[in-house]
């Protein structure tokens, strides 16, 4: 896990909230003072929160779960989208179109009728007069700026990742709808019980916001990499058992076959043995048949 110092947070600016006349009381058990008109966060909550939603992470990471970043501030926009393409993982930085997760099988026909209009070859600009052309050109850049994040979207993610759960309300009411997990970073204005994995702190801090969510990416790509090393391991293992286990099949055919042949030389040993004694039989009946028939002349003989 990506550790975060209780000195990283204040360094970035974490524990500042917003004007006390802003709070909501939900949010009293992060609240550690108040100083100039402005709550301060207490960080050791922080912290605990934060390693809490990691463990999170962790879990659904190490079962090919996917996310969605969200983060429509003008102060998240870039960090969500960095981060997710550094993670693999999808976003939205733009408007949040409401249905998003809720209505997702039109999302996706409105998906594929991007792609139809991006497909290089496509029929579909034949035959068309200029301001046909130039309308379709206006829908394909509208809806690339809608989707540019979920494009590859096929199924609804595992865990819904937003900056700010005050501002990014309706991604969160949608998600509780459908039981998706969320992480959120919440401020002092904001119901840290609207969100699965509240991590209180600054929101309005780039240096926060970029703190928090690349710890969150970090987390992904650790248990990734993790995965991929186990699996190359066990690969590796099973190569070195398999030489081990031909040589023992090989030891084994071999003692087969020799016991086979030593079986094969005793039964041809004992059928030698009785072809004998048979011919011994054979040819002592035969003597015996001749000394009679000997004794029988000399009788005959004896009796003229």
């Amino acid at each position: 896990m990506a550790e975060i110092s209780f000195e990283n947070l204040l360094s970035a600016g974490a524990h500042f909230g917003h004007v006390t006349r802003k709070w909501h009381p939900e949010y009293a058990p992060y609240i550690l003072m108040e100083k100039n008109g402005i709550h301060i966060i207490n960080l050791d909550e922080t912290k605990q929160k934060l390693d809490k939603a990691l463990t999170f992470v962790s879990e659904i990471a190490q079962k090919n779960g996917e996310f969605l970043f969200v983060g429509t501030k003008k102060q998240a926009r870039d960090i969500i989208q960095q981060e997710a393409d550094r993670c693999g993982m999808f976003y939205v930085v733009e408007r949040w179109l409401g249905g998003t997760l809720t209505n997702f099988s039109t999302i996706k026909k409105s998906i594929k009728r991007l792609q139809l209009l991006e497909k290089e070859g496509s029929n579909i600009y034949e035959n068309m007069t200029k301001k046909e052309i130039q309308m379709l050109n206006r829908e394909r850049i509208k809806l690339a700026d809608q989707h540019r994040g979920i494009k590859d979207m096929k199924r609804l993610p595992e865990v819904v990742v937003v900056v700010d759960g005050y501002h990014e309300i309706t991604a969160v009411r949608e998600a509780h709808l459908l039981e998706i997990p969320v992480i959120g970073i919440v401020d002092t204005n904001t119901n840290p019980n609207s969100v699965d994995y509240p991590i209180p702190a600054n929101d309005d801090s780039i240096r926060t916001i970029q703190l928090i969510i690349s710890a969150i990416s970090n987390e992904i790509l650790t248990t990734a990499a993790g995965k991929e090393k186990v699996l190359e391991d066990t690969s590796a293992n099973d190569e070195q058992e398999l030489p081990e286990a031909q040589v023992n099949a090989a030891e084994e055919n071999v003692a087969v076959e020799q016991e086979t042949e030593t079986v094969e030389a005793a039964n041809e040993h004992v059928t030698a043995n009785q072809s004998s004694e048979k011919a011994a039989d054979a040819e002592t009946d035969a003597e015996e048949e001749k000394s009679e028939e000997v004794k029988e002349t000399m009788e005959d003989a004896e009796v003229k």
